[in-house]
C-alpha cells in the first residue's frame, strides 16, 4: 500500500511508520517541518510540508495513495488554559477539516480509499462501571465535544468523497516513551505511586502495538468503518492499574494521590484522570481482531521492556 501519515513524530507515528515499512508499504509524511521530521524518522522518509491550521493538505502529496492515517493533534495532557483549549480543539477540528479539503481537491481516481482518523474515548465523557461500546452517545464536557466535532470532520469523506472512514477512539496508550505511562513511571519507580482520587474510576487502556495493529487492520479490511474503541478487552480501575504497575516494577503502590492535588496542578484537565469510562472494543472483537496484549500485566511488562 501507499499510505500518508500526519502527526508522524508523536507517540504512535514512529511505530506505525516502522510497521508499515516492515511489511513493504510506502509511507509519505505530512509535517510542519519536513527536515526535522526526516531527522527524527530517518533521512529516507518522504516528507511534505503542511500547516494543518492554515491551509488544505497538499494535493500532490495525497494523490495516488491508498490510505491516510491522521494522527496530528495538540497534546491534551497539559493545564487547560483558554488558549490551550483552543489549540486542542483547532488542531483536531480545523486540522481535520483542512485534510479533508486537500482530499476534496483530488480526482476520484487519484484519491485515497480510506481515512483512519484518531479520536479518543473521551468522546463518551465520564461514566461509571457500566461497559461502554461504540453505540454510546457523546458526552457533554469539553473533551467529549472536541472529539464529537473532530469526528464530524473526518466523516465528511464518507458523505462527500465516497471514501471509507474509521475513527479510532483511543484509550490510555501503554508505552514507556510517552503518554500517561511515562508520566507515572518516576513516582512508581521511587515507590511513591498509588491510586488517584480514590482509584475507583475506570481506565480503558491499550498497548501501543495493539493500537498500531488495529490501524493496520483498518487500512487493509474494508469491513472496518465508523467509530472503533481502540482499547484492550479488559479495562481496569485506576486502583487496579496502579497495583499492576507496582507488581511489574516490584515497588509498593499504595500511596494515594488526592483529587485536590491534581486539580491544583492541572486545573480542568484533571477531570480526565479523576473520572473515567469503561470503554470496551466491541467492534474490533466482532471483526476478529486478535489482541497481542489483552491482559494488563503482560502489556505493562512489554511496554516497559
Amino acid at each position: 500500500m501507499k499510505v500518508v501519515v500526519t502527526g508522524a513524530t508523536g507517540l504512535i507515528g514512529p511505530g506505525l511508520i516502522a510497521a508499515l515499512s516492515e511489511r513493504g508499504d510506502e509511507v509519505t509524511v505530512l509535517s510542519r517541518n519536513p527536515d526535522r521530521t526526516r531527522v527524527k524518522l530517518g533521512g529516507d522518509v518522504r516528507a511534505h510540508r503542511w500547516d494543518p491550521l492554515s491551509e488544505p493538505a497538499p494535493a500532490q502529496a495525497l494523490a495516488g495513495h491508498d490510505g491516510v492515517v491522521h494522527l496530528a493533534g495538540e497534546p491534551v495532557a497539559q493545564r487547560w488554559s483558554e488558549r490551550a483549549k483552543q489549540a486542542i480543539r483547532d488542531s483536531r477540528v480545523t486540522g481535520t477539516r483542512n485534510l479533508v479539503e486537500g482530499l476534496r481537491g483530488l480526482d476520484t481516481e487519484a484519491r485515497p480509499k480510506v481515512l483512519i482518523s484518531s479520536s479518543a474515548i473521551g468522546y463518551y465523557g465520564a461514566h461509571g462501571p457500566e461497559p461502554i461500546d461504540e453505540e454510546a452517545p457523546a458526552g457533554e464536557d469539553f473533551l467529549a465535544q472536541v472529539c464529537a466535532a473532530w469526528e464530524v470532520q473526518a466523516r465528511a469523506v464518507v458523505t462527500e468523497l465516497d471514501m471509507r472512514a474509521v475513527q479510532m477512539r483511543t484509550g490510555v496508550v501503554l508505552d514507556r516513551s510517552g503518554g500517561a505511562l511515562e508520566k507515572m513511571l518516576p513516582a512508581f519507580r521511587l515507590g511513591i505511586g498509588g491510586p488517584v482520587a480514590g482509584g475507583r474510576q475506570y481506565m480503558a487502556w491499550i498497548h501501543r502495538d495493539d493500537l498500531i495493529g488495529m490501524m493496520l487492520a483498518a487500512l487493509d479490511d474494508e469491513r472496518w468503518s465508523g467509530p472503533v474503541n481502540a482499547t484492550a478487552p479488559e479495562p481496569v480501575s485506576n486502583r487496579e492499574l496502579s497495583h499492576a504497575l507496582g507488581r511489574v516494577l516490584h515497588r509498593p503502590s499504595l500511596l494515594p494521590v488526592p483529587e485536590l492535588a491534581l486539580h491544583l496542578l492541572y486545573g480542568e484537565m484533571a477531570e480526565i484522570v479523576t473520572t473515567g469510562v469503561r470503554a470496551v472494543p466491541a467492534k474490533a472483537l466482532v471483526l476478529g481482531y486478535s489482541f497481542e496484549y489483552p491482559r494488563l500485566d503482560e502489556a505493562l511488562k512489554a511496554a516497559l521492556g
